[in-house]
């Protein structure tokens, strides 16, 4: 029997855990995040510029096309992938969503997302991640704990590439990736996501749940209008 065949839920949950711990220690930020500013802070940067990136990128045209159907986006700066035999993925994001009336967007509210891989492979990697949240139930997915991709919902590649049409591409969430480094591609089915709930609460200064930041709107930061602001004009 195969080794990811042996480990049960709990296990499982927990490895993924683990390895994202460790996926992300080796994670680079900029030097001015050790200057006193939070890791929340650091991330928004990061994701605003993250998402500029895939706006600019003339092989995301299918990307660029289809924020407007998005109900949400969860930007994940730097997705690490390391492995030797054994190996996995893990990296955090910011997620921010659109009200379905006004179509304003909200502030971010923090995620990880971990997987862990089995096989042989050798190296490692850092992608820029974008997950455009397509339906209700992928929305209402991430107002809980954590969930499985591929498994609570279902998840698609992205179309890529110049002239890519995409038509017939229907997932709850599409996935699409900028990868560097000796691994090619990415594959997130099987990945778990779950809320940063320290992170939520360091940048709004006070406990504030997923909901709370994305449903009910009854917290903010100015330090994040630079990237709503990006997601609002990239939408228009």
């Amino acid at each position: 029997m195969k080794t990811n065949q042996k480990l049960s839920g709990m296990k499982w949950s927990a490895l993924i855990s683990v390895v994202t711990a460790t996926l992300m220690a080796f994670a680079v930020l900029p030097a001015w995040a050790e200057e006193g500013i939070s890791e929340p802070d650091v991330l928004v940067v990061e994701a605003q510029k993250a998402f500029q990136d895939f706006v600019a990128d003339p092989n995301m045209g299918w990307f660029r096309d289809n924020l407007k159907n998005a109900k949400g986006i969860l930007i994940i700066p730097q997705l690490i992938k390391a492995g030797f035999i054994f190996g996995g993925t893990g990296g955090s994001g910011a997620l921010v969503e659109r009200d379905g009336k006004t179509g304003e967007w909200s502030y971010p509210a923090f995620y990880t997302m971990g997987s862990v891989t089995f096989g042989l492979q050798i190296g490692a990697a850092a992608d820029q991640v974008m997950l455009m949240v397509m339906t209700q139930k992928g929305v209402d997915r991430l107002l809980t704990s954590s969930f499985k991709l591929g498994g609570d919902i279902s998840v698609a590649a992205g179309p890529v590439g110049a002239g890519m049409g995409g038509k017939g591409v229907t997932a709850d969430v599409i996935a699409f990736s900028r990868s560097k480094g000796l691994f090619g591609g990415l594959t997130i089915e099987g990945a778990v996501i779950a809320t940063r709930d320290k992170w939520n609460s360091e940048y709004y200064g006070k406990t504030a749940s997923p909901r709370d930041i994305l449903i009910l709107r009854n917290v903010s930061n100015k330090q994040a209008n630079n990237l709503l602001a990006a997601v609002k004009e990239a939408t228009e």
